[in-house]
């Protein structure tokens, strides 16, 4: 029913179970997005071993040098982990899983202009979260759109087992996993406005274009979480976090899915 409900409607929920993803407004306040823009700032001119190492000579030629991802800044950073427990997403959550959500990662993109996408990949074949499911919140910091590599999304693949990925074209994706849409699917944009987020199940198969404009950066914060009653999930993601902060440790999975135990999933998330 509808009352059971901390944050969604039942159409939203139906429209997340049928589509494998949806897109939420009004979750982050101004002030919110500019702590958050003003905290990957600071970052974006700093060093973090392990974490974020950005070439930072003026003169490098590939733009996600400069500009690479930050891995896992809840571990070094508290704004990003406020924001990764950040209440009206787990309440959004809660209602997709029907029970609470634990944090399991946090990443941020700056994807600035002419920096290559992301080919299309599951997430779930990374966090390997059982039973259960990993569900992304992706929180637009800049608009996104097709001209800014704007995230695509391939509807109803949520409901396809987890593949083992081809390889991708690495003159346009700056990760090496493809996954290959099924036959008549198409990836379309989900165009968003600075401020939604971009929810979707771990089997979806997403991914993204080159940012082809010349000076929109396509800023992101991202976060994958488990629901509560998961008992695995791949080592990279431990230890995750309940909404007060407190962490949780669940079973390595050393189950090798789809490709065996020989093949290297080693973090594009």
């Amino acid at each position: 029913m509808t009352s059971t409900l901390k944050a969604l409607t039942e159409e939203q929920l139906q429209q997340f179970k049928t589509e494998g993803y949806i897109i939420v407004k009004g979750l982050f306040s101004q002030e919110d997005l500019r702590t958050i823009e003003n905290t990957f700032e600071e970052i974006g001119n700093t060093t973090v071993p392990g974490f974020f190492e950005p070439v930072l000579d003026p003169g490098t030629e590939d733009p996600l040098k400069r500009y690479p991802r930050v891995m896992h800044p809840h571990r070094f950073n508290e704004t990003a982990k406020q924001y990764m427990l950040h209440q009206p997403v787990l309440d959004v959550l809660h209602d997709l899983y029907g029970e609470p959500a634990l944090a399991a990662q946090s990443m941020f993109y700056y994807k600035p202009p002419g920096s290559r996408g992301q080919a299309l990949h599951q997430d779930n074949f990374y966090l390997q979260v059982e039973p259960g499911n990993c569900i992304a919140a992706w929180t637009a910091i800049d608009a996104a759109d097709m001209d800014n590599g704007g995230l695509l999304v391939v509807p109803k693949t949520s409901e396809l087992e987890i593949s083992c990925p081809e390889l991708a074209d690495s003159s346009e994706s700056f990760t090496t996993h493809y996954v290959k849409p099924p036959k008549d699917e198409k990836a379309i944009p989900a165009v968003m406005d600075k401020g939604d987020v971009l929810f979707f199940n771990g089997n979806l198969i997403h991914g993204s274009y080159r940012n082809k404009t010349k000076d929109r950066f396509r800023r992101a914060f991202i976060c994958h979480y488990a629901n509560e009653s998961a008992t695995h999930i791949s080592h990279y993601y431990r230890p995750l976090y309940r909404a007060d902060g407190s962490p949780v440790d669940l079973e390595i999975n050393t189950d090798g899915g789809p490709c065996g135990i020989e093949f290297d999933k080693a973090y594009p998330h």
